[in-house]
């Protein structure tokens, strides 16, 4: 499994949905962190995204790093290699895979 700590490896402080939004944007995270890591994965490996150490998500930021991979990869290929991890607040992991699962082209 690859793992990726977002407060660690992005920001403690995510930003908006675009990167015309201001820095930290979920589109920039989506592009620099999830997608290389995503297309790196072998057919049995998932990739564990660990929420925890941020202050916090916009919601704008959730749908368009994890909703924008779902619009390219499909909601269903996102939603079988991907986990979640959020000990500081696991009302997180819903509310992203609903994200997930509603994202639409």
């Amino acid at each position: 499994m690859i793992e990726i700590i977002v407060s660690k490896e992005f920001s403690k402080i995510p930003g908006g949905r675009y990167k015309s939004d201001g820095g930290y944007s979920g589109e920039d995270f989506r592009d620099k962190c999830l997608l290389p890591k995503f297309k790196s994965l072998k057919e049995n490996e998932s990739l564990l995204i660990n929420l925890d150490g941020a202050y916090g998500y916009p919601t704008s930021f959730l749908e368009e790093a994890f909703g924008g991979l779902a619009r390219i990869f499909g909601s269903e290929k996102v939603l079988k290699k991907l986990e979640f991890k959020s000990n500081e607040e696991p009302s997180l992991i819903d509310e992203i895979k609903g994200y997930i699962k509603n994202a639409k082209n």
